[in-house]
Formats: structure tokens, sequence, C-alpha cells
């Protein structure tokens, strides 16, 4: 097994750097006033203005912060185990079942990934919503990201290459059902791609900006319209944004540092069964 020489493990290390300077930055001006925002060269070091920061930034009547919180786990909590749920049963059936037009709707499938439908979609969208009267709604924000292309795909190629053939077919001729395959053969083997995939959707869905932004009210947002409206109400509070913007990211800190560590093991995993 070859080891890392120094200039790879020199060259990591300022990648590392860069990469994690923008965030740690962001933190520390969270914890600064707006004269310290200001200040040249910029402070590198905590302040200790973090608690006040945070009470101004829940106490901000316009943004609504905590409610935008909330909404936002809501939201991408609801749709990762949609998507995550309908891609492993999609996979599992465009892989290991024979039916007709499957391979015309997996070909389907690609072509949405192919297409920015969210972008091109958004006036039909919203004039869907507006006639089902969802506007300001989470289920707006909610149903029409229930079911991911991307997702299916994902897993389809994920139970083609971790389940073999063989396996499926020796539990069917135990006389387990197609759901049964699914549920005691498949769906163990599937666990680190749907880890992965998770992760994936869950980011995306909370980092979401634009369609929040169309269809929910400034009185019941997600987080990042949240921010956005930081952005309005205090136009030069750089400390306000910090802060929001440091609080929204917390979460997926949190779900990196709990899950990070099994996602890499469950990935290797299953690439030495592979």
């Amino acid at each position: 097994m070859n080891r890392a020489t120094i200039t790879t493990r020199i060259g990591l290390a300022v990648a590392l750097a860069l990469s994690a300077f923008p965030i740690y930055y962001m933190f520390i001006m969270a914890t600064r006033s707006n004269e310290d925002a200001l200040d040249t060269p910029p402070p590198l070091l905590p302040g200790g203005l973090l608690g006040e920061n945070v009470e101004r930034l829940l106490a901000t009547e316009d943004a609504h912060f905590l409610t935008g919180l909330l909404n936002s786990a809501v939201v991408a909590g609801t749709v990762t185990l949609s998507v995550v749920a309908i891609s492993t049963l999609a996979g599992f059936a465009f892989a290991k079942l024979r039916f007709p037009g499957a391979r015309l709707l997996l070909g389907l499938i690609l072509v949405t990934m192919m297409v920015p439908l969210q972008q091109m979609g958004v006036v039909p969208l919203y004039e869907l919503m507006v006639s089902l009267g969802w506007t300001g709604q989470l289920k707006a924000v909610i149903l029409p990201f229930l079911v991911n292309g991307f997702g299916v795909f994902m897993m389809t190629q994920y139970v083609a290459q971790a389940v073999p053939d063989e396996l499926v077919e020796a539990a069917r001729v135990d006389g387990a059902a197609t759901l049964g395959i699914y549920w005691r053969v498949v769906l163990p083997a599937l666990r680190p791609g749907m880890a992965v995939l998770a992760l994936l959707v869950f980011m995306q869905t909370w980092n979401e900006f634009l369609w929040p932004l169309i269809v929910l009210n400034p009185d019941n947002p997600v987080v990042q319209t949240s921010i956005a409206a930081l952005n309005s109400a205090h136009g030069t509070d750089y400390v306000m944004l910090f802060t929001g913007t440091a609080a929204s990211v917390l979460p997926l800190f949190v779900v990196f540092v709990l899950f990070g560590r099994q996602i890499v093991g469950g990935l290797m995993e299953g690439a030495v069964k592979a």
C-alpha cells in the first residue's frame, strides 16, 4: 500500500484550510459586532457577543427565524424519507424485476435529470399551487419534491451492483414474495446507498431557496427565506447575516458529525461486498 508523500499531505492541508476558512470566519463574525466586521484586517478570534447576537436574531420579527428553522426541519425530513423510500422501491423494480416498459420509464427518468424542470416549471407549478389553494403552506414545498429522478437512478444502479441476481432468485425459490424479497434481502444491502442518498437529499432540500421564496409567505418561511428577510430588514447588519447563516448550517454540521463516519464506512463495506 503506497503512503502519501509530503507534498500530497501539504497540498491536502492547504486545500482543507482554504475550504474551512470561510466557515470558520462566519462563526467568528457571529460572535462579534458590526464594528469588528468592518475592521481591517478582520478579526480572526472569537468575541463574546454570540448570545446577544442570537437573541437579536430570534427577536427579529421580519425574519421569523425560529419558525424558518422548524419548517426547514419538517420539509427536509419529510422529503428525505419519501425520496429514500420511493427510490429504493423503484430501484429494486428497475434493477431486479422484469415488466413491460421498464427501459422506457427509466429513460424518461433520465430525461428529467437532464432538463432543469424546477426552473422551467416554476410558472405552471405555481399556478397549480394557486389553484389548489396551497400557497403559503408547507405542503407546497413538500409534495412537488417527494420523488427524485436522481434518487431513482442512483438506487437502480446501486441495487444492480450490490444485490446479486442469484440472491433474489434463491429467495424466490424459498417462497418469498416480491415485497418480502425487497424487505428481507434487498433493503439490508442498500443501507450504505440509502445513507448517502438521504444526506444528499436533506442538504439539497435544506438549502432550497427559489421555490420557497416564490410559494411561501414571509410569516411562514423556511430557513433560507428567513435569511433573505434578514438581509432586507438589516441591509448593513452583517453580524445578523453571519449569525443567521451560521445557525442555518449548524444542523448540517450535526448531521455530518453524527453520521459521516457511518456513511463512509457503509460505502466502503458495500464496495467490498459488491
